[in-house]
Order: structure tokens, then sequence, then C-alpha cells
């Protein structure tokens, strides 16, 4: 099965991960720093175009090299000569334009309804994974408001049973890598947001359409001896829940009308995870 534009395996995403962050901690000596420079790392691979993204064959290698060299940067004592800073990633495309091309015209639409402040925390923090603007301890999070009017916008929800029974036939559909039977729980125009808030190799816009969408969470969530995907309460409702040995990597919300799933939220920014890991 072909993979979807970034997609990852699940277990190589956390892998990956871990090793900038151990790179920079043995080059720093610190757990939050190296944490800091891994983030600033994946910021460098964000700025590159999908196009200079596919054109690099190791994005582990090129992510580690970066991180080597921003590490290098904060050791080197100041006014003696900081060693040279990796080469800077080109501007991206417009992210707005982007959105155009990658998302349905349903999507847009819907989009379209919402309230200013509302369309820029859903398009800044799930489509291009970076934080709206504002103290989100203060008041309620515009981005779960924008969840919401776009869910009651795009379909009636199901009943809570049958929402229960759909989740549980994706998560063996994805445990069995059953294409067929994943594909014929989802509308034709399902779409898939994936929110990697820049600090993991997550895709950076929607998916849509069944085949697409299926393709992108078998990849995501291929089967791995230390990874387990369960169906749990999510959000009010039944979604996925998918561990890599002892942490929850992922957290899928299921949006589903009548008898199919019409969108899929998939959350991987280890920031808003810190909940599901916590002893």
């Amino acid at each position: 099965m072909e993979p979807v534009g970034d997609t990852v395996p699940l277990a190589e995403l956390l892998d990956e991960r871990r090793h900038l962050v151990e790179v920079a901690r043995w080059m720093l000596g610190s757990r939050v720093a190296a944490e800091r420079v891994t983030d600033e790392a994946y910021r460098q691979w964000y700025r590159l175009s999908e196009r200079q993204r596919a054109r690099i064959r190791a994005p582990r290698a090129w992510l580690t090299r970066v991180v080597g060299g921003l590490a290098l940067a904060r050791l080197a004592p100041p006014g003696t000569g900081r060693p040279d800073p990796p080469e800077p990633a080109p501007p991206r495309e417009q992210p707005y334009a982007g959105l155009r091309d990658a998302a349905d015209r349903a999507l847009l639409r819907a989009l379209e309804t919402l309230s200013p402040a509302e369309r820029a925390a859903f398009v800044l923090n799930d489509v291009f994974g970076a934080p709206a603007a504002g103290d989100r301890a203060a008041r309620p999070d515009p981005v779960d408001r924008a969840r919401h009017s776009l869910r009651a916008r795009t379909a009636r929800p199901a009943p809570p049973r049958r929402q229960h029974e759909i989740a549980h036939a994706l998560r063996q559909a994805c445990a069995d890598e059953d294409t067929g039977r994943l594909a014929a729980l989802l509308a034709d125009d399902v779409t898939a947001f994936f929110d990697g808030g820049g600090k993991v190799r997550a895709l950076t816009g929607p998916v849509t359409g069944r085949e697409r969408v299926a393709r992108s969470l078998l990849t995501l969530l291929a089967g791995h001896p230390r990874t387990t995907l369960r169906a749990c309460p999510v959000n009010g409702g039944t979604g996925l829940v998918a561990r890599y040995e002892e942490t929850v990597a992922a957290v899928v919300t299921l949006d589903v009308a009548g008898s199919r799933v019409v969108q899929v939220w998939v959350v991987l920014n280890p920031d808003k995870l810190r909940s599901w890991n916590r002893p």
C-alpha cells in the first residue's frame, strides 16, 4: 500500500524523536535544552516545501545533522566565534493556498462559516501545528470551539452505540491491516486531520477521500511488536488510543454520521498527550 505524503508509522515517529532528543542531550547534558533543540530541528523541517522534503531520502539523518548543528551553536562560548548554524530552510509556500489545494470544497465552506478567531485557531493549530495566540488557560480553547463548529456543520452524529460499534470495527480493521474493511467504514468524502504540533514528522494538511484516509491511517498505525491500538472513551465518545511501549503516542477521535466515519482527528502532538501519559 502506498503511503500518503509524509505519513510515517507511529513507531518510527517516536523512535525518531527519541533519537534526536538523546543526541542533543548527549551533547548538551540537559533534557530541557535537548527538547528545545529537537523542536527547533522539526521547525526547520516544516519550513521546507513539500517538494524539498520529498527530495530528502533519509529524513532522520537530515534531522540529526540539524540537531547536531544547533547543539554545537549552543555550546560555543560567547565571543569566540560560534559554529556556522545549519543552512536555513527556504520559506514555505503560502499555507492557506496549500490548504485550498488539500482540502475539499465542503471543508472550505465550513471554514468560511467560522468566526475569524475560530478559523485562525483551526488553520494554525490543526493544519499547520502552530499554537494559537493568547493564554489558553484563561479561556476555552478556540481550537476546540472551531472543531465543534465544523462538526456541527458537516454531519449529524450517530447514536453513541453505533459510534461505539464503528470505532471497534475500525480498530479491528487497522489491527488486521485490512484496507477494504477500513475503507468501507469511511464516507466517500471523509477528511482526516493530523495534529503533530510541529514536534513529530506528521502530515501538515488534511487528507480527503476514503482511499487516501485509509492508506494514511494504516501507514500510521501499522502493526509493530511494541505498538498497541485500543478503542477507548475519547472526548465523550469512543475513539482509538495507540500506545508505543508504555507511552500513549496517538489519540484518534472519530466523527460518525449514519454508518460511516466522516471526519478523523489524530492527535500526535506530545504536548497534548501529556495528560494521557501521567502516572
